[in-house]
């Protein structure tokens, strides 16, 4: 079991918590890997167990964040060991029984929160709410958004967290905002917002700010909004980690079990693993992690898509922002392809010097690599700052190459590196070589023993 690690916050951090501990609505616009998670536990955890100030605290989240960020990053930190974090998932009566369950922080699907304010209706037991991807509520007609608002006069304390919102983005705030301070800054309906602040496009469709609008609006919500960018903060490695755990459904994770379990059995007990014999078998485990598989004929077998849901949410995050995405089969390629299809996103394969340009000129919003093909010589840090593993790699050098295309001499914002990671499966082993930089072939090997050991316990 690993150690648990002691959190000493940034000062950046320390302010962030001070300010949910002194205001009973704020809005975190903090920047992916800035902490927003571990920020806003500490401060929970403050507020409860030494201040008093809350009871039941509830956590509104993407699904796939409501199924393990929360409580992963609990069990990360010395400090939160104690929390109860209860995740209401799965159908109605999987629900109810966590909603009955001793705890501290309840994390909810966000697209549950019409069925919980209904199945509570006057006996609303939450007196803080944290709404994690604020931004997921910035539709002022969407269901969620409505009920959040019969609600929130029987919530004591709101946190919104978001990534630093996009500049073409002012149209949407209203709603956001209007959650945490429930109609004081931004008037107090959609329409007289839309009427001080914007005017119709020349087209006759959508609106466009008036002239000065941003510098108005940001100054009317700076005492309710924190807004910091990645790049604002020296004492951070100009090189910032972040794992994002995806948990598989049960339907998958049987599917998962039962294939891997097969693969590893191929291995007879007088069969030594050689190195070859390592990556053909981890290839095939990532495939299963990243949610298909090839067979002897090239076929190919979906097996799961709960990683493509845990990216989609991620580039939903992001807020706008262009991502370099590195895969590692062509199946997760046609895959994500198909994903981003309706998103309205920019999406570029990179293939000619003619993508690498436009990328840098910021005409590509996801710009789709396979690490071996972008590893050397290609100078991208002018596009973005943001790397997504879809896929991990299990060659250390192909993996430090494939990030030195944003993280080299030029880029002048932190870069962020995402990695998608599949909780119990080969991805694990792949992340832990690589954060550890030991010999990535021998870490392989030894924990494809201990899966191989395992596996024949089972049988």
């Amino acid at each position: 079991m690993a150690a648990l690690s002691q959190y000493i916050p940034h000062d950046y951090q320390r302010y962030c918590i001070n300010r949910l501990l002194a205001d009973e609505a704020l809005g975190l616009f903090l920047d992916m890997g800035l902490g927003k998670t571990v920020i806003t536990l500490t401060a929970i955890n403050d507020l409860k167990y030494n201040r008093f100030a809350v009871r039941r605290c509830l956590v509104v989240a993407p699904k796939k964040v409501a199924e393990a960020t929360w409580s992963n990053e609990a069990a990360k930190w010395q400090h939160l060991q104690h929390l109860r974090i209860i995740p209401v998932l799965g159908d109605q009566r999987k629900r109810i029984r966590a909603l009955n369950t001793p705890g501290d922080i309840w994390v909810i699907n966000r697209d549950n929160v019409a069925w919980l304010v209904e199945y509570y209706r006057n006996a609303w037991p939450f007196d803080m709410v944290v709404l994690d991807e604020l931004s997921s509520f910035k539709n002022h007609q969407a269901k969620r958004f409505k009920v959040l608002t019969w609600v929130r006069p029987h919530i004591k304390r709101i946190v919104g967290l978001t990534g630093t919102p996009a500049p073409n983005g002012l149209l949407d705030l209203w709603a956001q905002i209007n959650l945490l301070d429930q109609g004081q800054r931004l008037e107090k309906n959609i329409t007289g917002y839309r009427t001080k602040y914007f005017e119709k496009n020349y087209s006759g469709f959508g609106y466009m700010a008036k002239p000065g609008a941003d510098d108005v609006i940001q100054r009317k919500i700076a005492d309710i909004c924190i807004s910091m960018k990645a790049e604002d903060y020296l004492e951070l490695p100009d090189c910032i980690t972040n794992v994002i755990p995806v948990v598989l459904d049960d339907k998958a994770q049987k599917q998962y079990k039962q294939m891997e379990k097969e693969l590893l059995l191929e291995i007879d007990d007088d069969t030594e693993i050689t190195a070859t014999s390592a990556a053909v078998l981890t290839g095939k485990l990532l495939q299963l992690c990243n949610g298909a598989l090839y067979d002897g004929d090239r076929n190919v077998h979906r097996i799961h898509d709960c990683k493509i849901e845990a990216f989609l949410e991620l580039i939903e995050q992001l807020n706008g922002k262009p991502a370099l995405v590195f895969y590692s089969y062509q199946h997760d390629l046609a895959r994500i392809h198909k994903a981003l299809e309706k998103s309205g996103l920019r999406v570029r394969e990179l293939k000619t010097p003619q993508d690498q340009l436009d990328w840098n000129a910021g005409k590509v919003d996801i710009l789709l690599a396979h690490p071996a093909s972008a590893a050397y010589g290609l100078n991208l840090q002018d596009g973005g700052n943001h790397v997504v593993w879809f896929g991990l790699t299990w060659s250390l050098e192909l993996y430090e190459q494939a990030n030195g295309r944003l993280y080299r001499q030029g880029q002048k914002q932190k870069v962020i590196l995402h990695h998608l990671v599949v909780q119990g499966g080969a991805d694990e082993d792949v992340m832990a070589a690589l954060e550890s930089k030991a010999t990535t072939q021998d870490r392989l090997l030894e924990a494809l023993k201990v899966r191989i050991r395992d596996a024949k316990q089972d049988c």
